[in-house]
């Protein structure tokens, strides 16, 4: 490698990792990004995009077996899971490319291999643990090695009957049953996809409610629609030991006072992640970790002067969105750019790709009234949308959550058909600290999903039109 010198160092790849060097690159610094495996990390190789292409297809699937629904008849419906997985790997293959390109288009230097921090803005690169890259310097240098699975000693996978997001991609046969654990947005979309493909699904969740992050009533209403699907949901319980047969794996399930024991062809494992903070050097700095995740202030920094930290390593919410923002604001920083500021956590959306679809911006109606704000809330059902009902979709809800006193909308939640497209409506709206007033006033197409939206709001005080 020629170029040892760069203005910026980027260590990992990701959606966090690739837009801080991109920005870097626009800003004029010479950047390069440290990858030991494939570029745009977990998200688009392991993590968002994938599962979306799998989730497409148990949403075809869904349709297919609901085709009387639209006046139509099929016989002899199948499917061909190798295809339905060889898709999605094209699809993340497909993306993992267009990083590249877009890397080499804005003159980013990609270094192959692992990087390790010597300290004093030095770098170690080595691949395959053997062969020596070459040792690297930057005035600056970003931490975005992102996550991984969580497991526990009783709870450990081995790829063949307990698994991790990354086998439960991949599998080689469809399972007849299977035991997610964990209730999180990533359990949830993977039993929702084993669901609608067929699979017998039972979800296991640690604390009283699936969905823990979410608004309490949209929670509620997403059990009410999974239950009715024919998953079978624990709140509240413990899983015990694994007892692995042949080609099952057996446990107990304690919740609600009640003990009962499953046995299923596969177990998922959902049980949130840790950072990668081992083995990058973390000891020749003066870089501060606390439970897995790397501290910083809130322009991404650590302790340790010129280097940085941001994405899943820094900690929650593990979004990809969340990541590529933080490698914008800390990149701006550097450069001195006066707009920069730090991120508002609560303009950050989440999205569950599930069956309903779930997401939410901000603070939800119990979070808001815990922090002091008297609300008003609004609520709209997508049977009152006439779209709704025309795309054979009633099922769902919008609620908003104002501060009574100034028409501050505090937070928005959604569970229904496509409200992960609808939400940024609503982030856009917080980001723009936007009131019920303005809200009101805009104008929404008809017909639409969106029109729902507008009605949550009028509902909040009393002015709903269409329910």
């Amino acid at each position: 490698m020629a170029e040892t010198q760069f203005d910026i160092i980027v260590i990992g790849g990701g959606p966090g990792g690739y837009v801080a060097a991109i920005r870097a690159a626009q800003l004029g610094m010479k950047a390069a990004v440290v990858e030991r495996e494939n570029l745009g990390g977990i998200c688009l190789n392991w993590g968002c995009i994938p599962t979306k292409a799998l989730l497409r297809s148990a949403e075809v699937s869904h349709l297919l077996h609901h085709l009387d629904d639209y006046g139509f008849s099929a016989k002899e419906v199948s499917f061909d899971l190798a295809k339905v997985v060889k898709r999605s790997r094209g699809v993340a293959s497909q993306l993992s490319g267009g990083v590249k390109h877009l890397l080499k288009k804005n003159k980013v230097t990609v270094i192959d291999g692992h990087a390790t921090l010597l300290g004093k803005g030095r770098i170690k690169v080595e691949k395959d643990g053997t062969t020596t890259v070459g040792e690297f310097q930057a005035k600056h240098i970003i931490i975005a090695t992102g996550a991984r699975a969580r497991e526990f000693p009783n709870m450990k996978a081995d790829g063949k009957l307990v698994w991790t997001y990354r086998h439960a991609m991949v599998p080689e046969s469809m399972p007849k049953s299977i035991l997610v654990i964990g209730s999180g947005a990533i359990g949830i979309e993977f039993a929702s996809f084993y669901l609608n493909m067929g699979a017998k699904v039972t979800v296991a969740e640690m604390v009283d409610r699936i969905l823990p992050a979410e608004d309490e009533e949209i929670s509620a209403m997403a059990r009410k629609s999974f239950e009715k699907q024919g998953m079978k949901i624990y709140t509240g319980a413990k899983v015990g030991e694994f007892k692995k047969g042949a080609n099952d794996v057996t446990t107990t399930i304690e919740a609600n006072g009640k003990s009962e024991t499953i046995t299923v062809d596969r177990v998922i494992l959902a049980v949130g992640i840790v950072g990668n903070v081992e083995h990058i050097g973390l000891e020749n700095t003066k870089v501060k970790t606390e439970k897995s995740h790397i501290l910083v202030n809130e322009w991404l920094e650590t302790d340790e002067p010129g280097v940085y930290a941001i994405g899943d390593v820094v900690g929650a919410p593990w979004l990809a969105h969340k990541a590529s923002h933080e490698g914008v604001i800390c990149v701006e920083h550097i450069a001195g750019i006066k707009e920069a500021h730090p991120i508002n956590v609560n303009n950050i959306p989440g999205c569950t790709y599930s069956h309903p679809q779930v997401a939410s911006v901000g603070l939800s109606e119990a979070k808001a009234k815990a922090a002091g704000y008297e609300v008003k809330v609004g609520r709209f059902p997508f049977i009152g949308n006439g779209k709704a009902i025309a795309l054979g979709e009633p099922e769902g809800m919008v609620k908003t959550v104002f501060d009574a006193k100034t028409g501050e909308l505090l937070g928005a939640h959604m569970i229904g058909a496509e409200v992960t497209e609808l939400i940024q409506g609503y982030g856009i709206a917080k980001t723009m600290e936007t009131t019920e007033a303005e809200l009101m006033h805009t104008i929404f197409p008809h017909p639409t999903l969106s029109e729902m939206m507008h009605e949550s709001v009028l509902a909040a005080y009393g002015r709903a039109i269409h329910y």
